[in-house]
């Protein structure tokens, strides 16, 4: 249906005369301006698309290898998942700020997905340090089939909890109607940052204690070996001997990227309110997505078997697929 002037109300033959046009519909027909696209949407859009991109490689690999099934690489294809999410809810909270006329249903959907990407991903993390330090704690059944079930049940849990949490802004515990309880990333409630900030450095502590297990457990089993096998000079330390000092390299490495990325918002949304200037928001919420970025290159391609499935994949001639996998992972 096409409305002409006399239905909107505006009479032709009457000389300067007004449109009648009812305020609601003057507010609908008038065309929505989008604002102009900055670099910060062009930084927004680009790492999305990397985030989703690389973890979508991850997760394809470890689904379609069927050798890849000990707990480690169910871990990982959790972490792979949560942080393609991530990159999914970067890219929709881009269209939705540049391309699209916002709402209140779109800003719930992005900030609904990002927690629950969050979430989960942080609670992979923590699963991958608990993996690890079971594979050396416990290396006589690590790998079993009871193993993967304990895995599958854990990681079912992590991501149940996750979208329930996320789902928290869409159920009604948002402040689009009450704008003096928001906190410092809108429009989350200052309650739901706090309890959800809280439980983040929860999880960041247990994983630290966990890393800290491996430690001990790692060094405790070096001693033993090199005792028994009478090869542990008094002047030189089998650690360094034998290049252990690179593993708590990669693991200080390793835990310096956790700790930056996610302590800062974690702090902050505990902290900040909806007074405090933005620019900090950004500042320290760009490392918490920044990780799911990292995650791939320090997790998962970092391990032998996927990178051989990949090499594999893109010269099959060159690099021989081999079904063996390595269940214990590399501290």
């Amino acid at each position: 249906m096409i409305l002409n002037a006399t239905d909107l109300g505006w009479d032709s033959e009457s000389s300067g005369a007004e449109p009648i046009i009812p305020s609601d519909q003057l507010g609908r027909s008038s065309a929505y301006e989008l604002p102009p696209l900055t670099v910060w949407g062009v930084a927004l859009c680009v790492s999305g698309t990397l985030i989703a991109t690389e973890n979508a490689i991850v997760v394809t690999t470890i689904l379609a290898t069927s050798s890849l099934r000990a707990p480690v690489f169910l871990l990982l294809a959790s972490l792979g998942m949560a942080d393609l999410l991530a990159g999914v809810a970067l890219i929709l909270h881009f269209l939705f700020m540049f391309c699209v006329e916002p709402s209140d249903w779109s800003e719930l959907l992005t900030s609904g997905l990002l927690v629950t990407s969050l979430t989960a991903s942080l609670c992979s993390l923590m699963g991958v340090a608990l993996d690890r330090y079971l594979s050396l704690s416990h290396a006589l059944t690590y790998g079993s089939g009871q193993s993967r079930r304990r895995a599958a049940i854990l990681l079912l849990l992590v991501w149940l909890g996750a979208c329930m949490i996320g789902a928290g802004p869409a159920m009604g515990w948002h402040c689009l109607e009450d704008p003096n309880s928001c906190s410092v990333a809108r429009p989350l409630t200052r309650t739901y940052l706090s309890l959800l900030c809280g439980g983040f450095l929860v999880v960041v502590m247990v994983t630290l204690q966990l890393y800290a297990g491996i430690c001990r457990v790692a060094r405790r089993h070096a001693h033993a070996i090199a005792t028994q096998r009478h090869f542990l000079p008094s002047n030189q330390s089998y650690a360094s001997k034998h290049g252990s000092g690179r593993g708590f390299s990669r693991l200080i490495l390793v835990l310096s990227v956790f700790v930056g990325c996610w302590m800062p918002f974690s702090l902050w949304g505990l902290l900040g309110d909806a007074s405090s200037p933005p620019l900090y928001t950004y500042a320290t919420l760009v490392p918490a997505a920044g990780s799911s970025l990292l995650n791939p290159i320090l997790y998962s391609l970092r391990h032998k078997d996927i990178r051989k499935v990949l090499l594999h994949a893109c010269c099959p001639h060159r690099y021989s697929h081999s079904t063996h996998i390595h269940y214990p992972v590399d501290v």
